[in-house]
């Protein structure tokens, strides 16, 4: 397999994007090769540093560069020799098989929707994001790529999401929940009460591959069994953010309290061990890169903030989509599926 790496995209391009390519390529033996994406000069100086050469990289020229602050539509319409849009114009021509990004998640979502188009059946792309929990993880979606999303767009969400658990994370029949105000089926906004409406209807006729449980509150994304959670781009993005801040705001908390006396500092080392494996657990560079989930190729969206381990998971997250067939899965699944009625329609049955 091939995948195009956005050399420049991150916070801390290009070295990080470099120095995990080199750790995703000794890692994973079915990369062929990595497309380094940017501007060569740049690129080049960075593989010089991190000793990175040899058959399986290629530096694929690009001028321009997508800043973090700039309008992504506006970006992909201006920039056409940026590193995101030449990276993914290397998945349209075939040349690449997945496209990976660090960079601007507007401006990625936009050049991968765009230049890529949806998947047969599909409606609208949505991004999942997975967070860890007692049961293994959570895949939340969307998380920003749709914000003004309809009911029957969360139902193509979760059908792709519910394939992504299935043959990524091994959840032979995955739990599904609508993210609400409350458990009970009468809870949420019109929104939700639509979309659990569609979901319920489509359950009782069979027609779902995975088991929906209804609607679920914000707790139970981490207390209990829940593989997908359904939600629009807006909410979920809040939602993201807020769980990426809150530990941040933990950890800085709790070395605080740790570093006033020697006793809690001497049970500070006792705890290094534990504290690394949270710390990893938590933290989004394990888990590498978000899926963009519709398009037709492999795209995966990495945090602006992502160090070399990321980049790393984000290109293996690429290799693994490719190896399951993550994609012709979803068209076989929404084609099963047909039409998704409207929540209206099922109200003046």
């Amino acid at each position: 397999m091939k995948i195009a790496l956005d050399a420049m995209g991150g916070d801390f391009a290009p070295d990080i994007n470099i120095d995990g390519a080199k750790r995703a390529l000794a890692d994973f033996s079915d990369i062929e090769k990595i497309y380094l994406v940017g501007r060569e000069d740049e690129v080049k100086a960075s593989c010089d540093r991190f000793g990175l050469t040899g058959s399986r990289i290629e530096i694929v020229p690009a001028s321009e560069v997508v800043e973090m602050h700039e309008s992504g539509l506006m970006a992909v319409r201006q920039k056409k020799n940026s590193s995101m849009s030449v990276a993914v114009d290397l998945v349209k021509s075939g040349d690449a098989h997945a496209v990976v990004s660090a960079g601007n998640t507007g401006a990625a979502v936009a050049a991968s929707t765009i230049k890529l188009r949806l998947l047969r059946g599909v409606e609208r792309a949505g991004i999942v994001t997975q967070l860890p929990n007692e049961f293994g993880v959570c895949n939340v979606t969307d998380t920003g790529a749709n914000p003004d999303a309809k009911p029957r767009h969360l139902v193509g969400y979760a059908m792709m999401a519910s394939i992504l658990a299935k043959y990524i994370y091994g959840k032979q029949m995955p739990k599904v929940g609508v993210m609400s105000n409350g458990s009970e089926d009468e809870k949420g906004n019109d929104f939700t009460k639509e979309t659990f409406t569609i979901l319920k209807h489509l359950a009782s006729q069979g027609r779902l591959p995975f088991d929906f449980v209804g609607n679920v509150e914000g707790h139970d994304l981490f207390e209990h069994e829940m593989d997908v959670v359904l939600t629009d781009g807006f909410t979920g993005n809040v939602l993201l953010k807020t769980c990426e801040a809150t530990a941040k705001a933990f950890g800085k908390w709790l070395k605080v309290e740790l570093k006033k006396n020697p006793l809690r500092m001497t049970g500070a080392m006792m705890s290094k061990g534990a504290f690394g494996a949270m710390k990893q657990r938590l933290g989004y560079d394990a888990v590498g890169g978000s899926p963009l989930l519709g398009v037709n190729g492999v795209s995966i969206i990495a945090h602006g903030g992502s160090n070399a381990v990321a980049i790393r998971n984000a290109l293996r997250v690429a290799s693994e989509m490719l190896r399951a067939r993550v994609n012709p899965l979803i068209e076989e699944a929404m084609e099963q599926l047909g039409e998704i009625p409207n929540a209206s329609d099922l109200a003046n049955k």
